[in-house]
């Protein structure tokens, strides 16, 4: 943008806000994040990082800060939910950084960089309740009467996004017939040699589970993936009990429940999608991350096209005069891939939950493909100036 002391709003400080904001705030913009949480959780807890992500990431200068608390798996792959049987497998860690020029991480780490380049940026216990947006800029309302201004609002507020229902109006995701279980473990905690140190994909009937190393490789993380034919629950999330995880995957393979007896709690939560939306923002105001293309985790890509997003969005805006210009520029540039992406997701359901599937080897090998499309991908190579912005 022309003047770039203008804020930018970010509601949410989830991975894509803090990355849209740190992106932002190194390009010499000024940002206000809105948290609705009282205290900001670690962020990117448990998160993949693929190399199309961990390149946005070393971009910002967090290398040393990814190395310090992230876990590098030396290889993925895939076992057969009852026999344990390694049905195929592909290098990460050293390997992925020789392919695609970044590595393959298990976490991430933004709130500390972004307080260290912009002091008091992130506002906590700010819940965004709606906007109101002019020719000249953007005020946000947040509960409690406070209000915040400025040239541009970013709604990176998550699947059940307020900025979204306020653009758009009001729409439900759709429940998948898939419920996750999620629960961290003690390495220490296991026998030794039980977990290895890869990224380990369990695939088998009505259901799938992964489980890898993370924060240095002293807890292991652990989701369990099954069909079920509604969501109950009145939250989208809740704590369950490690009974009806065990009775989920009480049939599968030793190692698996080994894991689910050893964690100290869990959790569970419906797994919701929307179709690909054929448009994003209005003037000032647009979305990033899950606001805008929620996906299921069987790529385990949403958190990485957040990271994706949020470069894009920050040259957009660096590189283009006009707001607006920058906001649909970014985009243009986005929606298909991740639209993509999105379909990718949803698509291995059926390829995760049946391991006896005639096609298995065939079907691997289109696995590994989009993953060579998903990795090779490089972000800042990208023309983020729009043929359109006045000069």
């Amino acid at each position: 943008m022309q003047d770039r002391q203008q804020t930018v709003i970010v509601a949410g400080a989830g991975l894509g806000g803090l990355t849209l904001a740190l992106c932002l705030a190194r390009a010499g913009f000024a940002v206000t994040v809105l948290e609705q949480a009282k205290v900001l959780g670690e962020v990117g807890a448990g998160v993949q990082i693929s190399a199309n992500g961990s390149r946005v990431l070393y971009h910002l200068g967090l290398a040393a800060a990814l190395n310090a608390v992230g876990f590098t798996p030396e290889r993925g792959e895939m076992r057969h939910w009852r026999t344990g049987e390694t049905l195929s497998s592909r290098p990460l860690g050293k390997a992925s950084e020789e392919t695609f020029g970044f590595p393959y991480f298990h976490h991430a780490v933004l709130a500390d960089a972004l307080e260290a380049v912009m002091p008091g940026a992130i506002r906590l216990n700010t819940k965004v309740e709606g906007f109101e947006q002019t020719n000249g800029g953007v005020t946000v309302r947040a509960r409690g009467g406070e209000s915040f201004s400025g040239a541009v609002l970013v709604g990176c507020d998550g699947i059940h996004s307020t900025i979204r229902k306020q653009l758009f109006g009001p729409d439900a995701p759709r429940y998948t017939g898939c419920t996750a279980w999620r629960a961290t473990v003690e390495a220490g905690a296991l026998p030794k040699g039980h977990v290895r140190p890869v990224a380990s994909n369990w695939i088998g009937k009505g259901g799938h589970f992964v489980h890898y190393y993370m924060r240095r490789g002293e807890l292991v993380n652990c989701v369990g993936i099954i069909e079920l034919d509604q969501w109950q629950a009145e939250s989208w999330s809740s704590e369950g009990k490690k009974s009806a995880f065990l009775s989920d995957f009480a049939h599968w393979h030793d190692d698996v429940q080994t894991l689910i007896h050893r964690a100290e709690s869990c959790f569970r939560w419906g797994l919701f999608d929307r179709d690909p939306m054929p448009r994003w923002g209005d003037g000032r105001v647009t979305l990033l991350g899950d606001a805008c293309h929620s996906m299921l985790p069987f790529m385990a890509q949403g958190a990485v096209m957040s990271l994706e997003d949020a470069y894009t969005l920050a040259q957009c805006l660096s590189l283009n005069r006009e707001p607006e210009v920058a906001l649909q520029r970014y985009e243009d540039l986005r929606r298909e891939r991740t639209a993509t992406v999105q379909q990718m997701s949803r698509d291995n359901i059926q390829f995760f939950h049946n391991a006896e599937i005639p096609n298995l080897v065939e079907r691997m090998s289109i696995h590994r493909e989009a993953h060579m499309w998903l990795y090779s991908f490089d972000v800042t190579e990208q023309e983020f100036a729009s043929s359109s912005d006045p000069v």
